[in-house]
């Protein structure tokens, strides 16, 4: 069953004569509020996201864009040209046969108008009198609109795989922002038969003599289509030798991508057309890369807020202290009430990492204190401990053996 048409234009709240500044403020306005970074574990807002970010990939591509409104909706299986005629016979979105529909597989469903035609010759998938050089009625027009059998998807452009790459960001790079270079193990469009994965021969093409085009029957009607074998150029083809007919090889590419600063861990970002090559001239995939931050042995990271864990002296702890701390930015001091217990955690605001989604937002630094008692060096410490220890008559550990009971 073919999918629905759906409303790019609405989707992102924009008219149809929008201008291309106005579908990219109108996309930027909309990932701003509904990117998955911004509404954790909110499904919705990632189905949100999914949707305008599929409406932005169409209307900010001219070519694509050209074909959704010329046929109502957009596929990367549809052919430009035949949109365009399409559209000059008047057939396009919601016209006479209405243009064509992405079905299942990816392949073209082309529901023709034959309104008061006769159809009395054509059986279930045959036609009838025993006409030559056809299949059935679908077969037909799946050969015209390459949604035909084996042969003929194999034989038209493919588009090529998306990749995934995992790389680990140093700490201050995730932080502070720069650039990562990696290499890409990926397919690329073969150079010695530029992508086609066939080289043309001296001859004629042999099914076609050299037209560039095959007849074939249906019934009362008769079909002249681009032959299969030669692509409608109507000369003799080989196979490509260096890429086995199959238009990309493999090669390692040297990439640089840009690491925005506050990437946290598991972001992803993505590098449209740096995928895949695809096969036999078609589009390629994206990239995507899987961010990975690497660690620090002061700061820990979590999201946007960074925490540390400070070692402080009992008589710090005890009669309050300004001690300095490390931050990402440097020094920040810290005021430490009295009578702080070891654990606490204190709170330095706007002293975490910037937002990579908002650049007006900052997260905190968390700091929790660790009372460090160092031994006696010598016996006037020890004495002064003694003397503590007679002031401080507290028990520590009377509320413990209360609970136990």
């Amino acid at each position: 069953m073919a999918t629905q048409a759906k409303d790019y234009y609405g989707t992102l709240g924009v008219k149809k004569n929008a201008s291309a500044d106005d579908i990219r403020k109108a996309f930027r306005k909309l990932a701003r509020k509904f990117h998955p970074d911004v509404n954790p574990g909110d499904k919705k807002a990632e189905e949100k996201f999914k949707e305008i970010s599929e409406a932005n990939d169409v209307l900010s591509d001219p070519k694509k864009r050209k074909i959704y409104d010329q046929l109502g909706y957009y596929s990367d299986n549809i052919d430009p040209a035949a949109a365009e005629a399409y559209a000059r016979a008047g057939r396009g979105a919601g016209g006479g046969f209405g243009g064509f529909r992405p079905g299942t597989g990816g392949a073209q469903e082309v529901p023709f108008d034959f309104s008061g035609f006769d159809f009395s010759d054509f059986a279930e998938g045959e036609p009838r009198g025993g006409t030559s050089g056809a299949g059935g009625f679908r077969d037909i027009f799946s050969g015209i609109f390459g949604g035909g059998g084996t042969r003929g998807r194999q034989a038209g452009p493919q588009p090529g795989s998306d990749l995934e790459y995992q790389v680990t960001v140093p700490f201050w790079t995730a932080i502070r922002g720069g650039v990562m270079k990696l290499n890409v193990t990926r397919n690329e469009a073969c150079a010695n038969c530029h992508g086609a994965g066939h080289l043309e021969g001296s001859g004629p093409c042999p099914q076609c003599q050299g037209s560039g085009q095959v007849t074939q029957m249906g019934g009362r009607m008769k079909f002249n289509m681009q032959c299969p074998r030669c692509g409608g150029a109507g000369k003799a083809q080989t196979p490509c030798p260096a890429c086995g007919g199959q238009g990309v090889v493999n090669r390692v590419e040297p990439l640089e991508t840009r690491i925005k600063a506050g990437t946290r861990d598991g972001q992803r970002i993505r590098l449209a057309g740096k995928g895949n090559a695809g096969a036999r001239g078609g589009p390629a995939g994206d990239l995507y890369i899987i961010v990975r931050t690497g660690e620090h042995p002061v700061f820990q990271r979590e999201g946007d807020d960074i925490r540390l864990v400070l070692p402080v002296t009992a008589p710090e702890a005890a009669l309050g202290a300004k001690v300095d701390v490390p931050t990402i930015d440097g020094r920040a001091q810290l005021r430490i009430p009295p009578g702080t217990a070891s654990g606490q955690k204190l709170r330095l605001r706007e002293k975490g990492v910037p937002s990579a989604t908002n650049p007006d937002k900052r997260g905190d630094q968390i700091v929790e204190l660790r009372i460090v008692v160092p031994p006696p060096h010598d016996l006037k410490a020890r004495e002064l401990w003694q003397e503590l220890q007679k002031v401080e008559t507290d028990d520590p550990r009377k509320e413990l053996w209360k609970q136990v009971g």
